[in-house]
Protein backbone atom coordinates (compact mmCIF):
# COMPACT_ATOMS: atom_id res chain seq x y z
CA UNK A 1 0.00 0.00 0.00
CA UNK A 2 1.87 3.36 -1.19
CA UNK A 3 1.43 5.99 1.80
CA UNK A 4 -0.26 9.09 0.20
CA UNK A 5 1.31 11.43 2.21
CA UNK A 6 4.85 10.55 0.95
CA UNK A 7 4.57 8.17 -2.09
CA UNK A 8 6.52 5.23 -0.63
CA UNK A 9 5.58 2.02 -0.07
CA UNK A 10 6.46 2.12 3.74
CA UNK A 11 5.53 5.26 6.25
CA UNK A 12 8.93 5.98 7.64
CA UNK A 13 11.01 8.73 6.72
CA UNK A 14 14.80 8.53 7.70
CA UNK A 15 15.45 11.64 9.62
CA UNK A 16 18.20 13.77 7.29
CA UNK A 17 21.13 14.06 9.50
CA UNK A 18 24.72 16.51 8.61
CA UNK A 19 27.72 14.95 9.68
CA UNK A 20 26.98 10.98 9.44
CA UNK A 21 25.11 10.24 5.89
CA UNK A 22 25.43 10.62 2.52
CA UNK A 23 23.08 9.84 -0.26
CA UNK A 24 24.39 6.40 0.24
CA UNK A 25 21.98 6.81 3.22
CA UNK A 26 19.53 8.29 1.22
CA UNK A 27 19.24 5.99 -1.63
CA UNK A 28 19.23 2.62 0.42
CA UNK A 29 16.13 3.70 2.64
CA UNK A 30 14.47 4.59 -0.66
CA UNK A 31 15.16 1.77 -2.04
CA UNK A 32 13.82 -0.04 1.11
CA UNK A 33 10.47 1.33 0.31
CA UNK A 34 10.64 4.25 2.57
CA UNK A 35 11.84 7.64 1.94
CA UNK A 36 15.51 8.73 2.50
CA UNK A 37 16.32 12.09 3.35
CA UNK A 38 19.68 13.89 2.48
CA UNK A 39 21.04 16.96 4.51
CA UNK A 40 21.67 19.88 2.69
CA UNK A 41 22.34 22.99 4.84
CA UNK A 42 26.11 22.49 5.16
CA UNK A 43 26.84 21.32 1.16
CA UNK A 44 28.16 23.05 -1.15
CA UNK A 45 26.41 23.91 -4.82
CA UNK A 46 29.28 21.43 -6.13
CA UNK A 47 28.35 18.59 -2.90
CA UNK A 48 24.92 19.38 -3.41
CA UNK A 49 25.00 18.66 -7.35
CA UNK A 50 26.83 15.71 -7.03
CA UNK A 51 24.79 13.95 -4.40
CA UNK A 52 21.62 14.62 -6.43
CA UNK A 53 23.31 12.92 -9.22
CA UNK A 54 24.26 9.97 -7.43
CA UNK A 55 20.74 9.97 -6.02
CA UNK A 56 19.28 10.28 -9.80
CA UNK A 57 21.48 7.50 -11.25
CA UNK A 58 21.00 4.83 -7.92
CA UNK A 59 17.18 5.12 -7.70
CA UNK A 60 13.75 5.98 -8.86
CA UNK A 61 11.92 6.23 -5.80
CA UNK A 62 10.82 9.48 -3.78
CA UNK A 63 13.58 11.14 -1.63
CA UNK A 64 13.74 13.90 0.22
CA UNK A 65 15.83 17.17 0.83
CA UNK A 66 16.27 18.57 4.16
CA UNK A 67 17.03 23.20 4.28
CA UNK A 68 17.29 25.08 7.07
CA UNK A 69 15.26 28.44 7.57
CA UNK A 70 17.08 30.17 10.07
CA UNK A 71 17.66 33.65 10.82
CA UNK A 72 21.61 34.26 11.03
CA UNK A 73 22.22 37.32 13.20
CA UNK A 74 25.40 39.07 13.67
CA UNK A 75 28.73 37.22 15.41
CA UNK A 76 29.96 40.71 17.35
CA UNK A 77 33.70 40.49 18.20
CA UNK A 78 32.33 40.94 21.65
CA UNK A 79 30.78 37.80 21.30
CA UNK A 80 33.34 35.62 20.10
CA UNK A 81 36.08 37.32 22.42
CA UNK A 82 33.29 35.76 25.43
CA UNK A 83 33.05 32.27 23.77
CA UNK A 84 37.16 32.47 23.02
CA UNK A 85 37.56 33.72 26.90
CA UNK A 86 35.45 30.05 27.94
CA UNK A 87 37.60 27.87 25.52
CA UNK A 88 40.73 29.39 25.92
CA UNK A 89 42.09 26.23 28.18
CA UNK A 90 41.46 24.27 25.55
CA UNK A 91 42.80 26.35 22.62
CA UNK A 92 46.21 26.07 24.60
CA UNK A 93 45.68 22.40 25.39
CA UNK A 94 45.74 21.87 21.86
CA UNK A 95 48.13 24.82 20.07
CA UNK A 96 45.09 26.64 18.86
CA UNK A 97 45.73 30.06 17.39
CA UNK A 98 42.21 31.48 18.20
CA UNK A 99 42.70 34.51 16.61
CA UNK A 100 42.24 33.80 13.18
CA UNK A 101 38.65 32.94 13.10
CA UNK A 102 36.57 34.47 10.94
CA UNK A 103 32.89 35.59 12.03
CA UNK A 104 31.09 33.54 9.29
CA UNK A 105 28.49 31.62 9.11
CA UNK A 106 29.14 28.25 8.32
CA UNK A 107 25.45 27.42 7.59
CA UNK A 108 23.23 29.60 5.57
CA UNK A 109 19.39 29.25 5.20
CA UNK A 110 18.14 27.80 1.87
CA UNK A 111 17.86 30.65 -0.67
CA UNK A 112 16.62 31.09 -4.42
CA UNK A 113 20.39 29.85 -5.59
CA UNK A 114 19.81 26.42 -3.93
CA UNK A 115 16.18 26.30 -5.69
CA UNK A 116 18.11 27.09 -8.71
CA UNK A 117 20.54 23.85 -8.35
CA UNK A 118 17.79 21.43 -6.90
CA UNK A 119 14.96 22.87 -9.20
CA UNK A 120 15.94 20.69 -12.77
CA UNK A 121 15.78 17.57 -10.38
CA UNK A 122 12.53 18.30 -8.82
CA UNK A 123 12.64 16.47 -5.71
CA UNK A 124 9.15 14.92 -4.74
CA UNK A 125 9.99 15.81 -0.59
CA UNK A 126 11.42 18.76 0.51
CA UNK A 127 11.77 19.17 4.33
CA UNK A 128 12.42 22.23 6.43
CA UNK A 129 14.11 22.79 10.19
CA UNK A 130 13.35 26.42 11.97
CA UNK A 131 9.97 26.86 10.81
CA UNK A 132 9.33 27.97 6.94
CA UNK A 133 11.30 29.43 3.41
CA UNK A 134 9.65 32.30 2.12
CA UNK A 135 6.29 31.67 0.04
CA UNK A 136 8.46 32.70 -3.39
CA UNK A 137 9.99 29.30 -2.35
CA UNK A 138 7.62 27.32 -1.14
CA UNK A 139 5.20 28.04 -4.40
CA UNK A 140 8.14 26.95 -6.34
CA UNK A 141 8.70 23.97 -4.35
CA UNK A 142 4.58 23.04 -5.19
CA UNK A 143 5.00 23.94 -8.60
CA UNK A 144 7.15 20.95 -10.08
CA UNK A 145 4.81 19.01 -7.28
CA UNK A 146 7.20 18.86 -4.41
CA UNK A 147 5.39 18.07 -1.22
CA UNK A 148 6.69 20.25 2.02
CA UNK A 149 7.16 18.91 5.32
CA UNK A 150 8.58 21.07 8.58
CA UNK A 151 9.13 20.05 12.25
CA UNK A 152 7.28 21.31 14.57
CA UNK A 153 8.64 21.01 18.43
CA UNK A 154 4.74 22.55 19.86
CA UNK A 155 1.23 22.90 18.90
CA UNK A 156 1.71 26.29 18.20
CA UNK A 157 4.20 25.81 15.95
CA UNK A 158 2.01 23.31 14.13
CA UNK A 159 -0.38 25.41 14.07
CA UNK A 160 1.91 27.47 12.32
CA UNK A 161 2.93 25.24 9.90
CA UNK A 162 -0.35 24.50 9.11
CA UNK A 163 -0.93 28.15 8.26
CA UNK A 164 1.65 28.47 6.32
CA UNK A 165 2.29 26.06 3.46
CA UNK A 166 3.25 22.71 5.24
CA UNK A 167 1.57 19.77 3.53
CA UNK A 168 2.58 18.04 6.26
CA UNK A 169 4.04 18.51 9.61
CA UNK A 170 6.92 16.47 11.91
CA UNK A 171 5.75 16.52 15.61
CA UNK A 172 9.39 16.56 16.88
CA UNK A 173 9.48 15.49 20.58
CA UNK A 174 11.89 16.12 23.23
CA UNK A 175 13.80 12.96 22.83
CA UNK A 176 15.05 13.50 19.12
CA UNK A 177 18.68 13.39 18.85
CA UNK A 178 20.03 16.71 16.74
CA UNK A 179 19.10 19.18 16.32
CA UNK A 180 15.49 21.13 17.92
CA UNK A 181 13.56 21.82 14.81
CA UNK A 182 12.10 24.94 17.00
CA UNK A 183 11.75 28.62 15.13
CA UNK A 184 8.64 30.45 17.27
CA UNK A 185 10.14 29.92 20.91
CA UNK A 186 13.76 29.27 22.22
CA UNK A 187 11.67 28.27 25.38
CA UNK A 188 12.87 24.46 25.66
CA UNK A 189 9.68 23.84 28.37
CA UNK A 190 7.20 24.24 25.96
CA UNK A 191 8.27 21.11 24.05
CA UNK A 192 6.76 18.18 25.23
CA UNK A 193 7.56 14.95 24.74
CA UNK A 194 6.75 12.72 21.09
CA UNK A 195 3.68 10.98 22.10
CA UNK A 196 2.33 14.53 24.58
CA UNK A 197 3.04 16.18 20.48
CA UNK A 198 1.47 13.53 18.67
CA UNK A 199 -1.35 13.46 20.75
CA UNK A 200 -1.85 17.23 20.41
CA UNK A 201 -0.97 17.73 16.88
CA UNK A 202 -3.00 14.67 15.10
CA UNK A 203 -6.29 17.05 15.61
CA UNK A 204 -4.83 18.95 12.92
CA UNK A 205 -6.01 19.62 9.12
CA UNK A 206 -3.02 18.06 7.72
CA UNK A 207 -1.30 14.75 8.09
CA UNK A 208 1.04 14.47 11.07
CA UNK A 209 4.16 12.41 11.01
CA UNK A 210 5.84 11.50 14.67
CA UNK A 211 9.50 11.78 15.61
CA UNK A 212 11.79 12.01 18.19
CA UNK A 213 13.02 8.52 20.49
CA UNK A 214 11.27 5.98 18.21
CA UNK A 215 13.74 3.17 18.28
CA UNK A 216 11.19 -0.02 17.65
CA UNK A 217 8.36 -1.90 16.16
CA UNK A 218 6.51 -1.32 19.09
CA UNK A 219 7.22 2.67 18.93
CA UNK A 220 6.04 2.77 15.33
CA UNK A 221 2.57 0.54 15.96
CA UNK A 222 1.96 2.99 19.06
CA UNK A 223 2.27 6.39 16.64
CA UNK A 224 0.00 4.85 13.99
CA UNK A 225 -2.78 3.75 16.73
CA UNK A 226 -2.39 7.95 17.81
CA UNK A 227 -2.89 8.66 13.87
CA UNK A 228 0.15 9.37 12.31
CA UNK A 229 0.47 9.48 8.95
CA UNK A 230 4.53 8.16 9.16
CA UNK A 231 7.11 8.35 11.36
CA UNK A 232 10.90 9.29 11.29
CA UNK A 233 13.59 7.92 12.43
CA UNK A 234 17.39 9.01 12.90
CA UNK A 235 19.23 8.15 15.41
CA UNK A 236 18.32 4.13 14.64
CA UNK A 237 20.07 4.63 11.41
CA UNK A 238 23.84 5.75 12.78
CA UNK A 239 25.28 2.25 13.33
CA UNK A 240 23.69 0.78 10.25
CA UNK A 241 26.74 0.17 6.90
CA UNK A 242 25.70 2.96 4.96
CA UNK A 243 26.23 5.64 7.54
CA UNK A 244 29.15 7.44 7.51
CA UNK A 245 29.51 8.23 11.27
CA UNK A 246 32.61 8.45 12.35
CA UNK A 247 34.51 5.17 14.82
CA UNK A 248 34.47 7.33 17.92
CA UNK A 249 30.63 8.22 17.46
CA UNK A 250 29.94 4.87 16.85
CA UNK A 251 32.30 3.50 19.85
CA UNK A 252 30.47 6.18 21.91
CA UNK A 253 26.77 4.81 20.25
CA UNK A 254 27.66 0.97 21.45
CA UNK A 255 27.56 2.20 25.23
CA UNK A 256 25.10 4.91 25.61
CA UNK A 257 23.10 4.35 28.08
CA UNK A 258 19.39 5.82 28.81
CA UNK A 259 20.20 8.46 31.11
CA UNK A 260 23.57 9.77 29.04
CA UNK A 261 22.58 12.04 26.38
CA UNK A 262 21.57 15.33 27.08
CA UNK A 263 20.37 19.11 24.83
CA UNK A 264 23.21 21.16 24.21
CA UNK A 265 24.09 24.67 22.51
CA UNK A 266 27.81 24.06 22.50
CA UNK A 267 28.40 22.74 19.06
CA UNK A 268 26.36 24.92 17.13
CA UNK A 269 24.68 27.78 19.26
CA UNK A 270 21.11 26.19 19.42
CA UNK A 271 20.03 23.10 21.22
CA UNK A 272 20.99 19.81 20.56
CA UNK A 273 20.51 16.38 21.52
CA UNK A 274 23.75 14.43 21.83
CA UNK A 275 25.88 11.77 24.21
CA UNK A 276 27.27 13.87 27.61
CA UNK A 277 31.09 14.10 26.60
CA UNK A 278 33.70 16.01 28.32
CA UNK A 279 33.27 19.56 26.90
CA UNK A 280 29.61 19.28 28.14
CA UNK A 281 30.47 18.21 31.55
CA UNK A 282 33.51 20.52 31.99
CA UNK A 283 31.83 23.59 30.47
CA UNK A 284 28.35 22.94 31.44
CA UNK A 285 25.55 21.96 28.12
CA UNK A 286 24.62 25.08 27.41
CA UNK A 287 26.93 27.84 28.52
CA UNK A 288 25.41 31.26 28.21
CA UNK A 289 28.69 32.50 26.32
CA UNK A 290 27.60 30.03 23.67
CA UNK A 291 27.39 32.44 20.47
CA UNK A 292 24.14 32.58 18.26
CA UNK A 293 23.70 29.88 15.45
CA UNK A 294 25.79 28.52 13.67
CA UNK A 295 28.23 30.55 15.10
CA UNK A 296 29.68 27.95 17.99
CA UNK A 297 30.69 25.28 15.70
CA UNK A 298 33.44 27.67 14.30
CA UNK A 299 35.53 27.35 17.28
CA UNK A 300 34.26 23.96 18.30
CA UNK A 301 35.01 22.07 14.82
CA UNK A 302 39.16 23.13 15.71
CA UNK A 303 38.75 21.59 19.25
CA UNK A 304 36.84 18.89 17.58
CA UNK A 305 39.83 18.18 15.10
CA UNK A 306 42.66 18.29 16.95
CA UNK A 307 41.18 16.08 20.00
CA UNK A 308 40.06 13.51 17.28
CA UNK A 309 43.28 13.22 15.32
CA UNK A 310 44.14 11.88 19.33
CA UNK A 311 41.33 9.27 18.95
CA UNK A 312 39.47 11.83 21.58
CA UNK A 313 35.68 11.96 21.63
CA UNK A 314 35.71 14.95 24.00
CA UNK A 315 34.81 17.55 21.57
CA UNK A 316 32.32 15.91 19.15
CA UNK A 317 28.78 16.27 18.74
CA UNK A 318 27.46 12.75 19.83
CA UNK A 319 24.06 13.16 18.09
CA UNK A 320 21.88 10.56 19.55
CA UNK A 321 18.19 10.30 20.61
CA UNK A 322 16.70 8.88 23.40
CA UNK A 323 16.19 5.18 24.04
CA UNK A 324 18.58 4.64 21.66
CA UNK A 325 19.39 0.78 20.62
CA UNK A 326 22.53 -0.08 19.47
CA UNK A 327 22.15 -2.63 16.65
CA UNK A 328 25.79 -3.28 14.90
CA UNK A 329 26.11 -4.97 11.48
CA UNK A 330 22.53 -4.07 10.36
CA UNK A 331 22.34 -2.06 7.01
CA UNK A 332 19.81 0.45 6.38
CA UNK A 333 17.25 -1.78 4.77
CA UNK A 334 16.83 -4.33 7.87
CA UNK A 335 16.56 -1.26 10.11
CA UNK A 336 14.11 -0.13 8.13
CA UNK A 337 12.06 -3.68 8.22
CA UNK A 338 12.26 -4.05 11.32
CA UNK A 339 10.78 -0.75 12.50
CA UNK A 340 8.23 -1.17 9.86
CA UNK A 341 6.69 -4.12 11.61
CA UNK A 342 5.21 -2.49 13.80
CA UNK A 343 3.15 -0.88 11.21
CA UNK A 344 0.01 -2.19 9.81
CA UNK A 345 -1.63 -1.90 6.64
Amino acid sequence: MINSVLNTELAIIQAPMAGVQNAKLTVAVCEAGGLGSLPCAMLSTEQLKSELDYISQHTDKPYNLNFFCHHTPDYTLEQQTAWHNVLAPYFEEFAIDASQFTRNASRQPINQQVIDVIAPYKPPVVSFHFGLPSKDILSQIKAWGGVVLSSATTLNEAHWLQANGADAVIAQGIEAGGHRGHFLSMDLSLQPTTVQLVRECVELDIPVIAAGGICTAEDVAQYQALGVTAVQVGSAYLLCEEATTGTLHREALKTVSPDSTELTTLFSGRPARGIRNRVMQQLGAMPEQAPPFPYASIAMTALRSKAEANGDSGFTPLWCGERFIAREGINAKQITELLMQGWQS
